[in-house]
């Protein structure tokens, strides 16, 4: 048994598997000491901020601990902003992949209809917004009787986005037996009432700040004048050259404004905030993660919880106000043990705010003076190269775990009388499949998809097309991303 490594956990072969595939091997800091002692059941008060691996930290515990063979949801996980509830869906269901756990994230402007749908089937973790959660709970649709885990996270930015009242009123419609664990990357007063209020004999973990703030991230200050800032974020762009980068402004309108001059200049970017309709978030996101832009400009909302690796440099564009937030936005470089740099423009108008971030992090933001023409002009063509060269894609964690998946979706589902337990007697009885080789399956009215896993869909696939499911020739086709 390797020291230092998720095989110490004791963890089932099906999680185990799992985190292989995502090249999980050396657990961080949050994840060594919360994985043991959630696995023990104990409430648990985490203070940890983007980039710590805490999702993992409470994901793995939470598919290792749920009952497969039982119907309602089982854990409960609140977020303050709807991308974050899909990313925690997704490490979810990587996590949860060979033990086929399902979950399903609900959130405020997608389809309450569709979600709904979603909680009628087979579901053991719901990740939601507290607003939608409490929507749920309200009609009915959302069954807390089984809920044996609940994790807040984020706890600081519920309340700064003023959801606290919402998330005390989910916990007091929740089971008083039930593990609970609380994350936040500060710890305001109102954050510790929910922790003596709600939460029985909790042991508090802190991952210190300081560290993660300064272990992996070089942190640089400007002074500069606000009309200069965006001919200083030209300049910083060229003599810097990221691979990766987010630009943080205070406003929707600010982010509207700073990527139509980045686009007109060629600069390949595309931006993220609160006023965009939520698919488009979500692909502006996912385009992001992959490389095939190499500037993101970001309202806070971007600043929570949003998982993409090798982010090597963020710009605050605009200080921010609220102290907490400069931790979240910088936190999104210098992940996993990987340098990044932060730099923040401030205008003499900002000063104060400053003053309250270094009060905040315990040390000086170091002063840099503004790159001279020459240097600039100097880098300007190697800049321009990079910047009319397309990046390279990259690939994520999940590509290799879901690489011998394949989703296919049957033309029959409640209206034809048909449950899970048809498929998996059927498909588990070809030649070569087994019932292991059977994923997540997802009942509808009128359809039903089923992933088939370890390279077995072609052979499904096939083989479906002439077999009969409780009785019935269903139409089978392999889902694709296109339909």
């Amino acid at each position: 048994m390797d020291k230092g490594s998720f095989k110490d956990y004791k963890l089932s072969e099906t999680i185990a598997s799992a985190l292989k595939g995502l090249d999980y091997e050396i657990p961080t800091d949050v994840q060594e000491k919360v994985i043991p002692l959630a696995l023990e059941g104990s409430d648990l008060i985490v203070k940890a901020q983007t980039g710590s691996g805490k999702t993992a930290a409470f994901a793995v515990p939470i598919c290792e601990m749920v009952e497969w063979l039982e119907n309602k949801p089982q854990a409960l996980v609140l977020t303050p902003t709807r991308e974050l509830a899909v990313q925690v869906k997704e490490d979810f269901t990587n996590i949860g992949r060979f033990k086929r756990i399902k979950a399903t994230a609900i959130y405020g402007r997608h389809p309450f209809s569709i979600e709904k749908t979603e909680l009628k089937q087979k579901t053991h973790i719901v990740i939601g917004t507290p607003g939608r959660v409490l929507d749920h709970i309200e009609k009915g649709t959302l069954i807390l009787s089984k809920i044996s885990y609940l994790v807040i996270d984020e706890a600081d930015r519920m309340l700064d986005m003023g959801f606290i009242e919402q998330v005390e009123a989910i916990l007091k419609e929740l089971p008083t037996e039930r593990v609970t664990m609380l994350f936040s990357a500060t710890m305001p007063e109102e954050i510790r009432s929910i922790s003596s209020n709600y939460m029985r004999n909790q042991i508090t973990i802190d991952i210190s700040e300081d560290r993660i703030t300064t272990a992996t991230i070089e942190h640089a200050l400007y002074r500069v004048d606000e009309e200069d800032k965006f001919d200083l974020l030209k300049d910083i762009a060229i003599i810097e050259q990221p691979d990766s980068c987010i630009i943080f402004c205070r406003t929707k309108d600010r982010v509207e404004m700073i990527y139509k001059r980045l686009s007109d200049l060629g600069y390949p970017c595309n931006r993220i905030h609160g006023g965009m309709e939520q698919d488009d978030r979500l692909k502006a996101m996912k385009r992001f993660k992959r490389g095939e832009f190499r500037y993101l400009v970001a309202t806070d909302v971007a600043a929570r919880g949003i998982d993409v690796e090798n982010i090597s440099m963020v710009i605050n564009y605009d200080i921010p106000f609220e102290e907490e937030n400069y931790v979240h936005r910088t936190g999104r470089t210098g992940r996993a043990g990987l340098k990044g740099k932060a730099i923040t423009f401030v205008s003499s108008r900002e000063s104060r705010y400053q003053h309250y971030i270094e009060k905040l992090i315990g040390f000086e933001l170091p002063k840099l003076e503004r790159p001279s023409k020459e240097e600039v002009s100097v880098q300007k063509p190697a800049f321009d190269a990079k910047i009319n060269t397309e990046p390279p894609i990259k690939k994520m964690k999940s590509d290799q775990l879901n690489k011998g998946i394949t989703k296919l979706r049957f033309n029959g589902g409640k209206n034809k009388k048909l449950r899970a337990t048809n498929f998996v007697g059927v498909i588990s009885n070809i030649a070569g499949v087994k019932a292991e080789d059977i994923g997540i399956i997802t009942v509808q009215d009128s359809l039903t998809y089923v992933e088939i896993l370890n390279g077995k869909g072609s052979l499904v696939l096939e083989t479906m097309k002439t077999t009969l499911i409780g009785g019935k020739q269903l139409k089978v086709n392999k889902v694709t991303d296109k339909n």
